[in-house]
């Protein structure tokens, strides 16, 4: 049994959140959310934002018990970019990359 949840097209390149998610990896859901919520980056507010929604989903939906989950996946992949032009010297344009993320997280019960 597994619980989920994802949060898409958050403003936040996936190679940030990527180094917060390798952080909680395989840590039970209670560490995880301590790690996340001492973790001075961007990502760790958004990560901890959606490891809160899966354990809901879990609790309220799956009947899991909290203390038995840990977080089997976190994953961090791209969405869509937004495309934004700077003027430059001499009448040239240069192109700005705004990327978007999908930050999903899977909870398990260990046996």
């Amino acid at each position: 049994m597994e619980a989920r949840a994802i949060a898409k097209y958050v403003r936040i390149s996936p190679r940030k959140v990527q180094i917060v998610a390798n952080l909680i990896r395989g840590k039970n859901v209670n560490e995880a959310l301590a790690i996340l919520k001492f973790t001075p980056k961007k990502s760790a507010r958004l990560l901890e934002k959606v490891v809160k929604s899966a354990l809901a989903n879990a609790e309220n939906n799956f009947d899991m018990d909290r203390d038995n989950l840990y977080v089997a996946e976190v994953y961090a992949n791209q969405g869509p970019t937004l495309k934004r032009w700077r003027p430059r010297a001499q009448g040239r344009a240069y192109p700005i990359l705004k990327r978007t993320s999908h930050i999903g997280v899977v909870l398990r019960e260990r046996e």
